[in-house]
């Protein structure tokens, strides 16, 4: 480490690091040229070395000497996104910490916009809205995004429920250090890690505020990236998700509509990454489906669920049928379809170019369709409100 502050400030932006050596400069810059004049001690940047095996670690060091504010943790064997993360928290002073992806970057104004919100709400947590931005530049609002619209003030998730939908991940919220620790938070080891840690933070928070404002600009394509491998590791989402469950039993064993809206979100998101090609190879999707129907029947709340309309409640149906058959010639029958409303180049496993809203995640559902839809990474994005429209599954 280099640079130790001198006294608290008031954020801490955790970056954690790890083979983004084409992008590093872009997203360390984004935040520190924004810093407003007279507010450099406002503002701490932690990076963390995640033992990435290009010149990241190099430019970490170039890029903290001489920089107040700028301080650089290498850790000797790469531990994973979570576990990065959690040694950046580990040495942060800052009151709030936010989690900045060493791939993504901010938006011009965004520091000042966020330290003047902290200091006007002092929230538990303070959501942000983002932008994701494709390889060919172009940018597109999330398909979760409406659901920060009109939020007053400070209020608390029971008041404005649909929080709960908006994009689940570490870096659309700026965290009050102290809270985190009341509530025991850390990131856990493996893939989708945001998930036992985003969803506590709203459920257990007092005071959010919402800052109706692009903060973020969250990069879509790159190698590399989780929602674009294939892999076996998106079976880690169940360890996740158990967690995240198991947290939810302990601290609100009564909250029957919580357990309910939770285990909505929780099939919803199996199913967008079930359904992705670019995620599962062929040969594991029938291996998830199944894991899947085994957590449906080990956490359907006893006085059922939101049931989504659509396809997507259809496919929340097979699920809970364990109707492996059923499920995969429901599937292909849409993408076939979607190929007919979309024509593209096939790829060599029979996937087109322009993939339906429910097998890319990274594309929001269009208004027509999301009824039909898996929906974002984040994961999930139809209201509570509509999700109720299909009544409750018993």
């Amino acid at each position: 480490m280099v640079n130790e502050p001198t006294h608290a400030p008031l954020l801490s932006i955790v970056v954690p690091v790890y083979g983004v050596e084409a992008y590093l400069y872009q997203c360390l810059e984004s935040i520190r040229a924004d810093i407003p004049a007279g507010e450099s001690d406002a503002v701490e940047l932690i990076a963390v070395d995640d033992a990435s095996p290009d010149g990241c670690g190099t430019m970490l060091r170039s890029y903290a000497a001489g920089r107040d504010g700028v301080r650089v943790v290498h850790l000797s064997s790469n531990v994973g996104l979570g576990l990065a993360r959690n040694a950046g928290l580990d040495v942060a002073t800052g009151r709030y910490v936010w989690f900045v992806d060493s791939d993504d970057w901010l938006p011009p104004g965004t520091i000042a916009a966020v330290l003047d919100r902290l200091r006007e709400h002092q929230p538990d947590v303070l959501m942000l809205d983002h932008l994701r931005v494709h390889e060919d530049g172009r940018r597109e609002a999330d398909a979760s995004s409406h659901l920060l619209r009109g939020v007053p003030g400070v209020v608390r998730m029971a008041d404005q429920p649909q929080l709960l939908r908006v994009q689940h991940t570490a870096w659309n919220k700026v965290v009050r250090r102290a809270f985190l620790d009341e509530l025991e938070l850390r990131f856990f080891p493996g893939w989708y890690e945001d998930i036992p840690f985003s969803h506590p933070l709203l459920i257990g928070a007092e005071k959010i505020s919402v800052l109706d404002r692009v903060c973020y600009l969250y990069r879509q394509g790159r190698q590399g990236a989780i929602t674009s491998t294939r892999s076996g590791r998106h079976f880690d989402a169940f360890g996740q998700y158990e967690r995240l469950m198991d947290w939810v039993r302990r601290r609100h064993p009564d909250d029957g509509d919580l357990h309910a809206e939770l285990f909505q979100l929780m099939i919803s998101h199996y199913l967008v990454v079930v359904g992705n090609d670019g995620r599962l190879h062929p040969h594991l999707r029938r291996a998830f489906f199944h894991r899947v129907a085994e957590h449906y029947r080990r956490y359907l709340p006893a006085d059922g669920y939101p049931m989504p309309p659509g396809v997507t409640g259809l496919k929340h149906r097979l699920v809970g049928r364990g109707d492996w058959l059923a499920y995969s010639a429901l599937r292909q029958a849409h993408r076939v379809a979607g190929r007919l409303r979309r024509p593209g180049p096939a790829g060599a496993d029979g996937s087109t170019g322009s993939p339906s809203a429910d097998d890319d995640p990274s594309r929001p559902a269009t208004p027509a369709s999301r009824s039909d839809a898996g929906h974002t990474a984040g994961e999930v994005t139809s209201e509570r409100s509509g999700a109720l429209a299909g009544g409750r599954l018993p």
